[in-house]
């Protein structure tokens, strides 16, 4: 299979679908799918049009991780250096457009990527689906750190994403067992952000996307950004960020107010 059957790109307007569909190895990801995956993520970046996008797994799973398999045939056809050279190449931590072992696991976009969650997202495709801002995830989906058994290491951001999200002991556990996580308790520790019925993901985080995509774009983003850029800071330095994009957007809340004013969103209706 060719990564460009592997790697599908649907544009639903102002919402892009990216799906994963390598069926015979649950959707694990080789060198080729990717780097497609990565220049995807990039295309939705750079697409004007686009404001939020959907990472979907075809055929009943998410993301099995890293191709082992390919892996293998790599270090037995160019060696386990050449193999590990490939696997292990050095990135620069100012880059936004990095790219991970996985794809766009490095990549820091400036718009809401939605995971929807089927089956399997485990080792590398549970990173995968931590990089995205949001998971909707199927009532028997699953999440794990399964690569713990092969001694395979979290190198697509799991150990940085995971205690970020979930808190320290969570992660931990998490981390250091390898253990299946389930639906309900991803979405009672924060793991995932909605449980819907097996088979709806896709449907469900498109109706989320869309829902994103129908706000004010540039507040949004602004107050994404700051989420994300508060981690590292001094709690005065990061109010401080928070007031610098959000002033930006004063003007945007002023026409907001005028909405509101004339009869819009009432009584918390969006």
């Amino acid at each position: 299979m060719s990564a460009a059957d592997a790697v599908q790109v649907e544009r639903l307007d102002e919402v892009w679908v990216v799906t994963l569909a390598r069926p015979a190895v649950r959707n694990a990801v080789d060198a080729a799918t990717a780097a497609a995956l990565y220049q995807a993520f990039l295309d939705f970046e750079a697409d004007a049009a686009a404001r939020v996008a959907v990472f979907h797994g075809a055929h009943g799973s998410f993301c099995a991780g890293w191709d082992l398999q390919a892996g293998a045939r790599l270090a037995a056809t160019q060696g386990a250096a050449a193999a590990e050279a490939l696997m292990a190449e050095d990135f620069d931590p100012a880059d936004p457009h990095a790219r991970g072992p996985m794809g766009p696991s490095r990549l820091r976009l400036s718009k809401p990527v939605i995971a929807a969650v089927a089956g399997a997202a485990v080792a590398g495709g549970m990173e995968l689906a931590l990089w995205c801002d949001l998971r909707v995830m199927e009532a028997d989906a699953y999440f794990g750190v399964y690569c713990r058994r092969f001694g395979v290491p979290l190198i697509d951001g799991g150990t940085v994403r995971l205690p970020r999200l979930i808190g320290m002991g969570h992660a931990m556990d998490l981390i250091l067992t390898g253990r299946q996580v389930g639906a309900e308790e991803a979405l009672r520790i924060g793991l995932a952000n909605r449980v819907v019925p097996t088979g709806q993901s896709r449907d469900a985080a498109l109706a989320l996307a869309r829902e994103l995509a129908a706000f004010p774009q540039a507040t949004m983003r602004a107050d994404r950004e700051s989420a994300y850029a508060q981690w590292d800071l001094p709690l005065g330095e990061a109010l401080h960020q928070e007031w610098q994009r959000g002033r930006a957007r004063i003007p945007d809340a002023l026409q907001g107010a005028a909405r509101f004013a004339g009869g819009e969103g009432r009584h918390g209706r969006f």
